[in-house]
């Protein structure tokens, strides 16, 4: 496989709303009002709105409804409860949302379910406020901030729990602003985020200070075709080497691990590419996190609806029902399924990324 030394050849793919919907509170902020610039320079429709309610005007056919939201962007104000950070285990100690939905369209969408409403994508105007309370939260958490295995990476913040920041990024401008707001705290903390998109152009120069740890959300090609509107799985692997050559720690994130016919040769396949990529970097700081695919009535209910006829497999095979410690449940791999799955992965990544650290598996 040939290594990228230099950014993509291949036009990264790039999301554009059909609209751009900005609140009257979101024009009141510099942020709010540079998104909807950069929206109109490229010719996308901006709507400036009366008031701060979102007025869709979706269509009464589901389908329909559910493509005109997913073309949507909304550039609003992230409201005081959005600034009460909650933990996000086991990826970090605290989530920070920039933006909450997402523009790719995933069969298998752990928004489904958790997000209420049309699956329109929210980006928040008031970014100075959102992380002007992260030092706050300074060394409170309980994931990394004191954690024996992870310390060492501070006090963590986790980005996209309800987004994918990388693919706003050409809009909003977002995720280089709190990059660079981590570059400049000088403190032991660390913003981290997941992306299964590959235009880094615009991170790589950043002052970074090596605060931000990107990691790239992979799937075999096979499984990959499950992610629909992202960028080549390729792509996000060449993206997560120039992003290590420019200085960031990296990651990968292999989710949702999918359990189907030839998933050993397909996953093999799959961290055999990321070595290729990764393996000779020198003084490579590596994560791997392992999530398994799992899902409830709830999200199954919404997927169905939104890609009905998808051959992702959500039926009772191999499953058992997890109860979580909130009481509610959800399916996941049976324990003879997950002692497979997780033997390959560790396995595997320890002989082809001996110098990769496995965060956890889930």
């Amino acid at each position: 496989m040939a290594l990228a030394t230099s950014p993509v050849e291949r036009a990264p793919r790039a999301w554009r709303p059909r609209r751009v919907l900005v609140t009257r509170a979101a024009r009141g902020f510099a942020h709010g009002c540079e998104i909807a610039a950069r929206a109109a320079a490229l010719g996308i429709e901006v709507v400036e709105l009366p008031g701060d309610r979102l007025n869709l005007a979706l269509s009464d056919d589901p389908r329909r409804a559910y493509a005109e939201a997913k073309n949507t962007l909304a550039v609003t104000v992230a409201p005081p409860s959005k600034r009460r950070l909650q933990p996000i285990a086991p990826s970090a100690d605290w989530r920070v949302d920039l933006a909450e939905g997402c523009p790719a369209h995933c069969s298998y969408c752990y928004l489904a379910g958790s997000l209420k409403g049309p699956p329109i994508t929210r980006v928040y105007a008031n970014l100075d406020e959102i992380l002007g309370v992260l030092p706050d939260y300074l060394g409170q958490g309980t994931i990394t901030s004191r954690s024996t295995a992870r310390a060492h990476e501070g006090t963590t913040f986790e980005a996209s729990c309800y987004t994918d920041p990388l693919a706003l990024e050409p809009l909003t401008g977002s995720l280089s602003a709190a990059v660079t707001w981590f570059g400049r705290w000088q403190a032991d903390a660390q913003l981290r985020f997941t992306t299964k998109f590959a235009d880094v152009t615009p991170l790589l120069a950043l002052d970074h200070g090596g605060r931000t740890r990107m990691r790239a959300s992979v799937n075999p090609p096979a499984f990959a075709r499950f992610e629909g509107g992202t960028s080549r799985v390729h792509d996000r692997l060449v993206a997560l080497r120039l992003m290590a050559q420019a200085g960031y720690p990296i990651g990968l994130t292999i989710a949702p691990i999918i359990a189907a016919d030839g998933w050993e040769e397909a996953y093999g396949a799959l961290i055999d590419d990321a070595a290729a990529q990764l393996g000779n970097l020198a003084s490579l700081d590596l994560t791997v996190e392992l999530i398994t695919h799992r899902f409830n009535t709830g999200s199954k209910a919404v997927l169905d609806s939104w890609y009905p006829g998808s051959a992702l497999d959500m039926s009772a095979t191999n499953r058992v029902t997890k109860r979580t410690k909130f009481g509610a449940e959800k399916q996941v791999y049976d324990a003879a399924t997950m002692r497979s799955l997780r033997g390959f992965f560790e396995r595997a990544i320890g002989d082809a990324l001996p110098a990769a650290r496995i965060l956890y598996w889930t």
